[in-house]
């Protein structure tokens, strides 16, 4: 049994350097890579308490920073696309490269612009990745192309107050070809501030990570 690991580690990536808070439980099943929204950082409350519930799930988790401080001042840079799913990108290599973590079934967990950028990886990595959940995130934004791609089980999740993006996450659901459902929170808005909204959030995620982050069965079994 691995003993279990806490770390803060960091990427270099086109001469950048991101980093992520690694953690490891013992026995993980496998790893979830959160990719943080516009204006969002590896310190999100919210993401940090999805990413406790995982762990708790006996799933390791990378809570990463995909912009550097200087870089998510610059409003723009939140919304390109190609740069985040770039870093994420170098992010999974790092999983699969590093020996406490490779051969672990890999997830993604995106808000906001990081579930663009999720499922843009999903889209180019293929089997590479077992799963994808996306919280009150934009798919729309990985554009079509890439949506008919993902070959991940994806579970959109939304709140029901969330007056716009419900409508973007319908029209992204209904152009993946992938196993996919999609949730809508009663009561929560964009953030899943209200109460219980965001144990729903950490709840459906457990569920599905749970259910398709399984290793594969060795020769025999």
């Amino acid at each position: 049994m691995r003993p279990a690991q806490n770390e803060l580690i960091g990427i270099k990536t086109n001469g950048v350097r991101i980093e992520g808070m690694l953690d490891l439980p013992q026995d993980a099943a496998g790893i979830v890579l959160f990719a943080h929204g516009s204006g969002s950082s590896r310190l999100s409350p919210r993401n940090n308490f999805v990413a406790r519930h995982l762990q708790q799930a006996h799933m390791g988790t990378l809570l990463l920073d995909l912009l550097t401080a200087q870089e998510d001042q610059d409003y723009a840079t939140r919304f390109d696309i190609a740069l985040l799913t770039r870093r994420l990108n170098a992010a999974c290599d790092w999983l699969e490269k590093n020996e406490r973590t490779a051969g672990l079934p890999l997830g993604l967990f995106g808000a906001s612009t990081g579930a663009a950028a999720a499922l843009q990886v999903a889209a180019t990595r293929g089997a590479g990745i077992a799963a994808v959940v996306s919280r009150g995130g934009r798919p729309d934004l990985a554009g079509d192309k890439a949506l008919q791609k993902v070959s991940a089980p994806t579970l959109l999740i939304v709140g029901g107050n969330d007056d716009g993006v419900i409508d973007l996450n319908q029209s992204a659901y209904a152009t993946l070809h992938c196993e996919k459902q999609l949730e809508i929170v009663p009561g929560a808005t964009h953030l899943f501030d209200e109460p219980g909204t965001l144990e729903k959030v950490a709840e459906l995620a457990a569920a599905w990570f749970a259910q398709h982050l399984t290793r594969p069965a060795s020769p025999g079994a």
